[in-house]
């Protein structure tokens, strides 16, 4: 898909929102498809041609609300104040611009927490869509990028949208009563899919699990199969779950660094140990058993490639995510942190976006 750098934009064009929804529906398009208008942008998702979520710059935390208002009248372990959580942890980060796509965080926030299962979260996501989607289709004007990489590409997938069915659905009139709509899409999937003994309108979704993280097995209990019309209607009943609060230990000669570390993460979410001494920081290790493990390289006494080597040869923390922090970004240096298994690598300076990031990638 051949677009201008955003840099070269002059004048927005006559767009065909059709005709970009087309060309991002091939098999092997993965990316994002970012579109922009006086009114605001939009950012649309695709896996190998299928949408995996979509967002409008101008409305994003806003329609998650009303949807999760929606959804918590059938799920029994959404919290009446999860919205005030959420704001407290992810809107913040619209103010400084410094997280990108804090509603998809929040969405993979809540199935970590249990709040959702995957496959309500799809639901969620199919909603959203639906809403994105009925505003970009209404587009005249604007420019666009496709990017082949995004924020997204290291996040758990919840569902693989077919455009087209969703297309249809927003071309449905608004006075067509909600069961009609659904029988509608029913219809359009079996067009596409002829019906055998197994044909169901989930097919039109793929719902993936969390990639497996080390100490955790979230939601392994609970179903993760999408029934469009399953659960409307109808009360699930689910066992509340204690909130999670994660770990996080930092080691780092610099205090300042610590603290930067300890101000971009959420105490509601985040319990942060910071060590200087990276020879103490070894027994407090073994007491906190963390989450996850920032060790910074350049520190005396013991540097952070050979506290990483010994870290990894304790059974205890054989998996626990251990990542190196430098301002060093040579390939010698990255080199250096897979041989001794490091899990990632977080290059000084970095923004909250980039902390939390890495965390997401690592303990979701």
């Amino acid at each position: 898909m051949k677009t201008l750098p955003i840099s070269r934009y002059r004048f927005f064009q006559k767009l065909q929102p059709l005709s970009l929804l087309k060309k991002i529906t091939g098999k092997s398009v993965t990316g994002c498809l970012q579109v922009f208008s006086t009114s605001g942008s939009w950012s649309l998702y695709v896996d190998e041609g299928k949408l995996i979520y979509a967002c409008y710059s101008e409305k994003m935390f806003e329609p998650l609300y009303r949807n999760l208002q929606s959804l918590s009248q059938q799920i029994s372990t959404l919290p009446r104040e999860i919205h005030q959580q959420l704001r407290a942890i992810f809107e913040t980060g619209i103010e400084n611009q410094a997280i990108p796509n804090p509603d998809y965080l929040a969405i993979c926030w809540l199935v970590n927490q249990k709040y959702i299962s995957p496959s309500e979260a799809a639901m969620l996501i199919e909603q959203l869509a639906l809403e994105v989607l009925e505003s970009f289709l209404n587009l005249e004007e604007g420019s666009y990028e496709f990017i082949p990489e995004s924020f997204l590409d290291d996040m758990p997938k919840f569902c693989h949208l077919n455009l087209r069915l969703l297309v249809e659905q927003c071309q449905t009139p608004r006075s067509v009563s909600v069961s009609e709509r659904e029988a509608s899409r029913r219809e359009a999937v079996y067009r596409q899919t002829p019906p055998t003994s197994q044909s169901h309108p989930s097919e039109l979704f793929k719902i993936n699990e969390l990639k497996p993280k080390s100490k955790s097995t979230p939601n392994s209990s609970r179903t993760n199969s999408y029934k469009p019309s399953a659960y409307r209607g109808q009360q699930i009943i689910q066992q509340p779950a204690e909130k999670k609060i994660y770990t996080i230990f930092c080691i780092d000669d610099s205090p300042t660094v610590l603290n930067v570390i300890q101000s971009y993460l959420d105490e509601q979410m985040f319990s942060v140990v910071g060590v200087t001494d990276s020879l103490k920081a070894l027994m407090q290790i073994v007491n906190t058993k963390p989450d996850i493990i920032f060790l910074d390289i350049s520190m005396p006494n013991l540097d952070g490639y050979e506290l990483c080597s010994l870290l990894r040869k304790n059974s205890n923390f054989k998996n626990t995510p251990v990542i190196m922090v430098s301002e060093k970004v040579g390939f010698l240096d990255r080199a250096r942190a897979k041989m001794v298994r490091a899990s990632g690598y977080l290059t000084k300076p970095f923004t909250q976006g980039d902390l939390l990031k890495t965390i997401f990638k690592h303990i979701l």
